[in-house]
Formats: C-alpha cells, structure tokens, sequence
C-alpha cells in the first residue's frame, strides 16, 4: 500500500520497464498566400492513431457491464482515476497528486490537482469524487465485481474543495489498487446522457462514436487539463478473425496490433525497419474454470483428475506458440506473492483415470459441457482440452459462444460445467473469495485467508499471506490454470512509447506517439 506522500508502493515487478522517450510531432505548415500582402495561413494535418483489437464492447459503460473491453478502451484515456498504475504495476499520482494514509489503514486523504476539470470544464473537485462514491453505493444495477470492491468503503467527505477523505469499514491491501481501475473512474456528476454511448470523463479524449460491429472512435480533449492528446482521433477497430487483424497491420491500414491474437504470426513482423515488436507480461490468466454447482466438479478428486489430465506446457505450446508463462494458481509472475505452482497436480493421465474411478466416474460416466466464448485462445484451447479429457474417459461437447452470449449465458447465469476464459484484472485472486461469482467456489478456508491477507497491517505480512492463499487454490484444483498470456504488441516503426506491460485493463494511449 501506498502512504503518506509516497507516489508508489515499493516496486514489486519482475518485469522491464516499458519503453520511455516521447516523440514530439511534427506539424506541417502550409502557406496560402492570395495576395503579395496575404499573411500566411497554419494547417495542422490531422493527427490519428489506429489500434486492432479483438473484443468490441457491447457499450461505454463499464458499471453495469463487467466486460473488460470496455476499460480497455475507456480506463485513463476517457476517464480519470485519483491513483493509477503503471506498467510495472506501481501505483502513481493521476486526479491526486498524492495522499495519505491513518495508521490503522482505515482512512485515506486525497489531495487533488486544482487544475484538473472535466471536458465540460467544470472542476473534477472533492465534491465531484464523493458524489461518485455516493453514485457507485447507491447503484443496485452495479456490476458484482464493482458491488464487491466497494463494499468496504464506509463513507466519503469533502474536508476541503480539493481535499477529499474516505474512510473504509476495515484495511484493506486491495482497495487502493481497485481504486485504479473501474471502480476509481470518476464520471462527472452533472451528466444526464446515456452512459452506453456517451462519455463524460476529464481524460485526455472523449468518446466521439461507436460503431456497431466494427470500432470505437476517441476524439481529442482539446481542453484537457494535463499534458495534450497526441492524436487528434484513436480508433479501436475489432477484429473477429486474428489473420485479418493480422493482415491489416501488414497492409498499413493498423498503426498497432494491441495484443497479438496469433502468436505464429511473429515472423510476419520481423522486419525492424517497418515493425517494432513489444514483448511482455499481462495480468490475463487463462483459466479454464470449473462451476462449482456442478455435482461432480464439487469434488476435489475430480477436479485433480481434470488438472492431471491436461498436458498444460503441450497445450500452451500448441494453442499460443510457445508464449505466454505457466501459472498453477491465480497470480502472475508481476504479482507480489506469485511463485511458480505450475507443478501443482502435474500431468499424469493415469493417476487421473484413478482418481475418477476412485470418484465414482470411470472411463464413460462423466459428460461435461464445455462453453466458451469466440476468442482465438478459448477456441483452440478448449478443442485440445476436449481431447485430452476424452482420453482419461471424459465426455466433453464444446459450444462456442459470441462473447455477448456467453456473458450471459455462462458469466451471468451459470449455464456451464467448464469455461476458458482470460481473466485480465490485475490481482484478482479474491474473486474466489466470491461465492456468488461464477465459479461458485464457496470455500470458507480459503476467503477467510484472503480477508486475512487483505486486512494485514504490512505489506510483507499481505505477501506472506497472499502467497498462502494462491497455494491454498492450487492445491484444492479450484479451478485449471493454462498459462499467463503474454502482452505481444506490434506497431508500426513510426510509434512509440507503448506500455511493455498490460498491467491494467487500459490500453493506455496517453503515452503513445508518433514520430
């Protein structure tokens, strides 16, 4: 946790920092002159970004609908946080240039940027933080996760116009970092439109339009109060076919690929005078989740065998070219309190043959449905995962979904026995801790080790028992963790200063440029 005035908590990552250095860009002068006398005239070229991605959001609204798209495109570029975090996954001032902490970690006081205002130009003040906190508390339709992160706030008060202090019902190692994404937006409290296709933030652009099936567009904030736009215009173009995507950036019709969706494409981009290739870390687990209201995946012999049936180094090989790291539990290699426990329940087709007899499901008893949503990494992983689980007897149908679907399908109702899905938020270990999230894992050891750990009065006693509670989820097989996907990123030669690491839901634009 970060205290007093200390912009970071000390840094705990393992990985590179991400490119620095800022471009500036050149503006293009053209003169008119219609008489001898005429003063010239200043054109400025029209300054844009194109991004490919690969999950268009199903609105602009990211309280009410969890899907991480949506802070992708919107979180510190639209929006605006008191603290955000960077690549290295440090904590740094945003909307607070800096802040404090009571010695029981119960209350923290925010100082804000006087010079920070909303696009509209009213001031992003005290006021306009606690009318946000007011907002969130008062939202019966606020996404679980949301509804979750902000159970532990108590109250909010502006003490000053630019000094805000909020006061939580218990410490909590988790809140300052929930309060860097989603939860932390602030929407300025005067908006009246309607969230799913509007934006009333007091980031650097604004969303201009969104069209369906195809991009999202951000128009520059000419009134920004911070350091300008660089693009006048970023368009995030979605793409449900990784070649296409792929084929469009060799075109030159992408400036960027925002995560490369088929990692045998590389070579493709080997050319250092047309690409730059960024390799790094991202919070993604690739989990292949069980639904613990599912009769047989309640029991532990079960889920081991399903975890021992899984050449999961193969698979990552096969479904990812390699890239990405092998996780056993829910952390990555930039988290705090990882370790590697990817040797947890290893690969052992026999064993788990034993274990589901031993289970009362031998060879042919046991039939699961496995739903996952259209995205490359689900798809070709769960057809290898449906063989190799067919091969120690499983009966395993697969169904794709369109991501809309199975948000509510599997996400919301439950309707599934096994998923895939990457989970991207940064240190989302305490989703277990959620009965009601869609897992449905209810085990009280392991929440009442991550209040623990949550509630610690030390950075290093939160590690210590961080680290017992992702042991704790690997060896109970709460759920099959394939690997951590890597942030491969590829631009043009031109642009620059692209995070290395997606250690949030942002793909941050307020670093990027053009030379």
């Amino acid at each position: 946790m970060t205290y007093a005035d200390a912009p970071s908590r000390r840094s705990r990552t393992r990985a590179t920092r991400a490119i620095a250095g800022l471009v500036g860009l050149t503006l293009t002068l053209v003169l008119a002159a219609c008489t001898p006398t005429a003063a010239p005239t200043a054109t400025t070229a029209l300054r844009t970004l194109s991004v490919g991605a690969t999950l268009e959001p199903a609105s602009m609204d990211p309280w009410h609908n969890p899907a991480a798209s949506i802070p992708q495109v919107l979180l510190y570029n639209v929006y605006e946080t008191l603290v955000k975090v960077d690549s290295t996954g440090d904590i740094k001032p945003l909307l607070a240039q800096r802040w404090e902490v009571s010695p029981d970690r119960t209350t923290y006081t925010f100082h804000l940027n006087p010079a920070a205002k909303f696009a509209s130009g009213a001031p992003v003040d005290a006021a306009s933080v606690v009318a946000n906190i007011e907002r969130l508390k008062a939202d019966a339709k606020l996404t679980e996760t949301l509804r979750a992160q902000l159970a532990v706030v108590d109250s909010a008060e502006a003490t000053e116009t630019n000094r805000v202090e909020i006061r939580l019902t218990r410490p909590s190692v988790m809140w300052l970092y929930d309060m860097s994404s989603a939860l932390g937006m602030i929407l300025e409290p005067g908006f009246t439109g309607d969230l799913n296709t509007a934006s009333a933030g007091s980031g650097p652009y604004s969303v201009k339009t969104h069209n369906r099936g195809d991009s999202v567009v951000l128009a520059n904030n000419e009134s920004y109060w911070g350091n300008p736009a660089r693009f006048d215009e970023v368009t995030f173009r979605y793409f449900t076919d990784p070649n296409a995507m792929n084929a469009a950036m060799l075109s030159g019709d992408l400036d960027v690929v925002s995560n490369l969706q088929a990692p045998d494409a590389l070579p493709q981009f080997a050319d250092t005078s047309q690409f730059t290739t960024i390799s790094g870390t991202t919070n993604g687990e690739v989990v292949l989740g069980l639904n613990h209201d599912t009769k047989a995946l309640a029991k532990l012999e079960v889920r081991q065998a399903l975890t021992m049936a899984i050449d999961r180094k193969a698979l990552r090989d096969t479904v990812w070219n390699g890239q990405g790291t092998l996780i056993g539990s829910m952390a990555v290699p930039t988290d705090p309190w990882y370790e590697d426990l990817s040797g947890t329940n290893p690969y052992d087709p026999d064993k788990a043959k034993d274990l589901l007899k031993e289970a009362g499901y031998p060879a042919g008893r046991l039939s699961l449905r496995l739903r996952v949503p259209v995205i490359p990494y689900a798809v070709k992983s769960a057809q290898f995962v449906a063989s190799q689980l067919r091969d120690v007897g499983v009966k395993v149908t697969v169904e794709e979904l369109e991501f809309s679907r199975w948000l509510d399908q599997a996400f919301l109702k439950g309707d599934y026995d096994m998923t895939i899905v990457g989970h991207v938020e940064a240190r989302d270990l305490g989703k277990f801790a959620n009965p009601e999230y869609y897992w449905h894992y209810g085990d009280p050891e392991f929440a009442a080790l991550y209040d623990a750990a949550d509630r610690a009065m030390s950075d290093e006693q939160a590690d210590a028992l961080m680290k017992e509670a992702v042991k704790y989820l690997a060896d109970d097989a709460a759920a099959i963790w394939l690997f951590a996907l890597p942030n491969l990123v590829i631009t043009k030669a031109t642009i620059t200063g692209v995070a290395q690491n997606a250690s949030t839901l942002s793909f941050d634009l307020t670093t990027i440029t053009s030379r």
